[in-house]
């Protein structure tokens, strides 16, 4: 038995000693392995949960349904607003505490109704070591169980399991929710998250891959992964995104040329300046934008 075997059969263990499971189920690939194995550990006494809000983009809802369908899990969709909450508003260091912990605390009151008592989430043991996380806070807090880093299953583990499920999503690339695109300090705020949705879906449709649109108070940044830069610096499609940014209410667009990378606005990334520097600098009108 190799250690990935060894690790998953100890991880599908832990879940079928339980009465049922309920997963915070994004339809990333973390979250599907753990519906993998919820379903597989306990049937039809799991249940995968779907938070549906503001910050999840309507492709990603879609790809839930559709990755559920796939294991053959109950899935279920909650809505709620981090948009009521003033201090996820307010997008300070713990944007992503507030979030998870409203977040998880709808996963916890669905459990109940449903007389379930264990929530589980895709948390895997990479992600305690990945920079600013605080919403790894909100998991502990809560008393959410995370399977794949209890029985030390990393990132490339969990991609491997997710082929040995045959799982559509083995490959796919991480996706934080929206928020994530806006810099700290900066409001989110209804309007930023819709035009960053409608941006990203355009950057999709377009064929590219991985990528994010960060927005800076009206300008967009770019980002793309580094083997799809050489397509995104080719002048039609300079010309034709920044039409289509303008008419999505962007005021500039500009292309980073570090390409696609994690956190790129969050306190503790490698753009951050211990100076107090802004991380964007607007050149056409000269006026700095906080991020």
């Amino acid at each position: 038995m190799t250690t990935v075997e060894a690790k998953l059969e100890a991880a599908r263990e832990d879940l079928a000693n339980r009465d049922g499971v309920l997963v915070a189920f994004s339809g990333g690939v973390d979250s599907s392995v753990v519906a993998a194995l919820a379903s597989d550990a306990v049937g039809e006494d799991a249940v995968a949960c779907t938070a549906k809000s503001e910050t999840l983009p309507a492709a990603e809802l879609e790809d839930a349904r559709r990755v559920a369908d796939e294991i053959g899990i109950r899935h279920e969709i909650v809505s709620f607003s981090e948009l009521e909450s003033d201090d996820f508003v307010e997008n300070d260091d713990d944007r992503c505490y507030h979030c998870r912990t409203m977040r998880l605390g709808e996963m916890l009151e669905t459990a109940r109704e449903f007389g379930i008592e264990t929530v589980c989430d895709g948390t895997n043991a990479d992600d305690p070591g990945a920079g600013h996380r605080p919403g790894l806070q909100a998991v502990e807090e809560l008393e959410i169980h995370s399977p794949l880093l209890a029985h030390d299953i990393t990132k490339a583990e969990v991609r491997e399991i997710a082929d040995r499920y045959d799982l559509s999503v083995a490959d796919k690339p991480s996706m934080a929710c929206l928020s994530s695109r806006i810099p700290t300090g900066l409001e989110v705020t209804d309007e930023r998250l819709t035009r960053i949705e409608r941006a990203e879906a355009l950057l999709r449709q377009w064929g590219f891959d991985q990528f994010r649109v960060r927005d800076h108070d009206g300008l967009a940044r770019i980002e793309v992964a580094s083997h799809e830069l050489e397509r995104a610096l080719e002048l039609e499609f300079a010309e034709t995104v920044r039409e289509a940014f303008s008419q999505l209410g962007f005021d500039h667009v500009t292309l980073d040329l570090h390409g696609y990378r994690t956190g790129s606005v969050s306190p503790e990334s490698d753009e951050a300046d211990t100076a107090g520097e802004p991380l964007v600098e607007d050149v056409f009108t000269g006026e700095s934008i906080d991020g």
